[in-house]
């Protein structure tokens, strides 16, 4: 009878699949339930990471699940672009009217944030007929090839890949606290413009509204506003990546809702379906008609059970006030670590738009800290809590809790956190 701990299992794994699928924790999950993780030998976590922002909507919830048993009993699959189903029309109808702006929108669905960033792409090239691509420093993007030429971070995502597609450029991030400026970033695209690309050559400018991978910074709205004038005197398309952002994460059904600008196009995957793997690209209406029919599509694009699963889920948003409830998680979590400040004194920086919170961390010298980061991971870990590291220099843990996570659960894992920052 084959061994059921982690550590036989975990052996197995080494064996069996490539070391090239890092593990962020050597637990094995047997069950879960909105906030709670349990493993095979019985130990219960608290998840903070929910599946890297995938379960804002927390594990299994009950809507959900109880959305995606009714799909079984229809059918799974029929290839949406060979037979179709009324639920995608619908679910796209709701996508257009909850996504910034009052404008005609159209919305295409995929399976993965990967998939969804590279046709984006594609579509942008088709509607300006130009090839390039500009994309900020420390970005995430995917780990397709196109997802890793945008991504702004070499290691792990682009060692050994390359050569990466062409026609891509990157500019530094605009965040204050590295010594960046709006300014800055915004001579770097006149520097860009004059020196690598002319702008009438640029298809796309994509950014996070708020940088995932690369350490929850969120986009100035300052900066935001000088890219929608760039774009609109240059008649470049400007993406808003909301793949990490989008679903209430940051206090708002998605973090552009922050900023007073309207993306041309939009990408969004994680927690629309729930925990199952679905994504869309939604945009204004003539942008999102320019590829021809059969340009757009996938085997397992707009999957039956994943849009059952996001139309609960999106029920569930609206029911639970979830972008309200992101709000008051966020300012608790804030509040906990800001009382921490003087008692650890590695916390460099806290921030975050609503429950998209960080923490970062830098030694006396203000250098980064990625030694103490992986201390307070592990250590949080031991006691029964998952947190998510993040950043260039892997200095910052952020934070992704279940927005339906229970206050006694939260306020549970936010003990364990202290004593991990201050052990």
């Amino acid at each position: 009878m084959t061994s059921r701990t982690n550590a036989a299992i975990d052996a197995r794994r080494i064996a069996a699949t490539p070391r090239g699928v890092g593990i962020g924790f050597p637990i094995y999950a047997e069950r879960a339930l909105n906030a709670e993780l349990w493993d095979v030998e019985g130990r219960r976590y608290i998840d903070f990471g929910s599946g890297i922002a995938v379960l804002n909507t927390g594990h299994r919830h009950p809507r959900v699940v109880e959305a995606i048993r009714a799909q079984l009993e229809r059918f799974t699959h029929t290839a949406y672009q060979v037979v179709p189903y009324e639920s995608v029309v619908s679910l796209a109808e709701r996508l257009n009217r909850l996504t910034p702006g009052t404008h005609a929108k159209k919305t295409a669905f995929f399976t993965t944030g990967a998939e969804a960033v590279e046709n984006a792409i594609k579509i942008a090239r088709a509607a300006t007929r130009r090839p390039g691509v500009i994309a900020l420093g420390g970005g995430f993007h995917g780990r397709t090839f196109m997802g890793m030429a945008l991504t702004g971070k070499v290691v792990p995502y682009k060692t050994g890949f390359g050569p990466f597609p062409g026609s891509i450029f990157h500019v530094p991030a605009p965040i204050a606290l590295h010594g960046v400026s709006v300014d800055d970033s915004l001579r770097a695209i006149d520097k860009l413009f004059k020196a690598d690309i002319e702008p009438e050559q640029v298809a796309a400018i994509i950014l996070e509204p708020v940088q995932g991978e690369g350490g929850f910074y969120a986009a100035p709205p300052a900066f935001m506003r000088a890219l929608r004038e760039i774009c609109d005197r240059h008649g470049i398309l400007l993406i808003a990546d909301e793949i990490q952002t989008g679903f209430a994460r940051t206090g708002k059904w998605f973090a552009m809702d922050h900023h007073d600008v309207v993306p041309d196009l939009m990408t969004m995957a994680k927690s629309l379906a729930g925990g199952t793997p679905l994504s869309a690209v939604c945009g204004r209406a003539e942008i999102m008609d320019a590829p021809a029919p059969g340009g757009l599509g996938g085997t397992y694009a707009a999957n039956a059970l994943a849009i059952a699963a996001a139309h609960a889920v999106l029920d569930v948003i609206e029911d639970e006030r979830l972008c309200e409830r992101a709000q008051v998680l966020g300012d608790r979590l804030k509040a906990r670590l800001e009382g921490l400040r003087a008692k650890v004194p590695q916390i460099a920086d806290v921030r975050g738009l609503g429950a998209m919170v960080a923490v970062e961390f830098a030694g006396a010298d203000g250098a980064p800290d990625p030694e103490f980061t992986k201390q307070v991971q592990t250590r949080a870990r031991d006691a029964g809590l998952l947190l998510l590291t993040c950043g260039v220099h892997a200095n910052v843990v952020r934070f992704l809790f279940p927005l339906t996570i229970e206050d006694a659960v939260l306020g549970e894992g936010l003990d364990i956190l202290a004593a991990a920052l201050q052990a």
